[in-house]
């Protein structure tokens, strides 16, 4: 039996004119353990947001194409294309898209689980789990969309979290500082200056970001950087430019905290694996993997 669940997404008071909300008949809202994997795509203009909500499906919100930012209580993700963000259900969050998008998304009901624990993680779409979606979409049949689903629910599960994610912490005084450096990543004042402006000593913010974010001061500034130096990239800007606007010394230093962070230069990290066209070799072994996976989760 399916059970539509009327829980209409909790819009932000300042929710502009480029709001959207959820329908809460659409399928994220869906109870029906025989339909356990239910598939959606849509367009999203750039400034749009879709408002604060929750839903009881579990999503992967894939970009397939532009760049999204999501919000939860306490972190901010970032989904490049290639990528998706693994979102538990019941997880309040909002989805800001940052550049013209398309997005596909799986939506799995809550009898099933793929990912432990209630935490949103951006991982990394391989090329056969972008081809299951594909094929997910287009496909008609409920037996052969839900042993799609199945293959791809693996796939899922098996994905390593990219360091996609920045936490923002709740006490009053850390988020004050960092909201503003994740508005401004660039900004150059030290430790001390944003302690004052905090009204707390440097020690304690420093404690705080330690035992809010897991990331001390100077590491947790430089993952905000980094991952702006992302969005830019998406937007087509160079690496000179995103290095002198976000404050470092050079284009070298630039690249060299870039693979520290990613494992690979800034180039490498646009051309990645993920990103890769199915008429490219990792393309064709992807559509013999769908092949393969689909078959042994057929017989199994």
């Amino acid at each position: 039996m399916t059970t539509y669940i009327a829980n209409p997404p909790i819009p932000f008071p300042d929710a502009g004119l480029d709001a959207l909300r959820l329908s809460p008949a659409g399928p994220a809202y869906v109870l029906d353990p025989s339909r356990p994997v239910l598939v959606h795509s849509r367009a999203l203009a750039a400034g749009s947001v879709i408002t604060r909500h929750a839903h009881p499906r579990a999503q992967l919100l894939q970009a397939v194409q532009g760049l999204l930012r999501i919000k939860t209580g306490g972190a901010i993700w970032l989904v490049p294309p290639g990528f998706g963000v693994w979102i538990p259900g019941g997880a309040v969050h909002e989805v800001t898209i940052e550049t013209a998008a398309r997005t596909a998304n799986i939506y799995v009901d809550p009898s099933i689980t793929v990912r432990p624990g209630q935490t949103c993680e951006v991982v990394p779409v391989s090329p056969l789990l972008r081809l299951l979606i594909q094929r997910m979409l287009d496909e008609t049949h409920p037996d052969r969309l839900n042993r799609l689903g199945a293959v791809a629910c693996d796939e899922i599960s098996a994905a390593e979290p990219a360091p996609l994610n920045l936490p923002v912490g709740q006490d009053a005084r850390l988020r004050r500082v960092t909201t503003s450096l994740a508005r401004n990543p660039g900004d150059p004042r030290p430790l001390p200056a944003l302690a004052a402006e905090a009204a707390t000593s440097p020690r304690t913010l420093e404690r705080l970001f330690r035992a809010e974010t897991g990331l001390g001061f100077r590491d947790w500034r430089s993952r905000a950087r980094l991952l702006q130096a992302v969005a830019q990239l998406e937007r087509g800007e160079t690496s000179t430019r995103i290095a002198y606007g976000l404050g470092y010394r050079s284009v070298s230093a630039f690249v060299a905290a870039f693979r520290q962070q990613f494992g690979c230069a800034p180039q490498a990290y646009l051309d990645r694996p993920n990103r890769t066209d199915p008429n490219t070799d990792a393309g064709k072994m992807a559509q013999a993997d769908l092949a393969e996976a689909v078959t042994s989760s057929a017989t199994s």
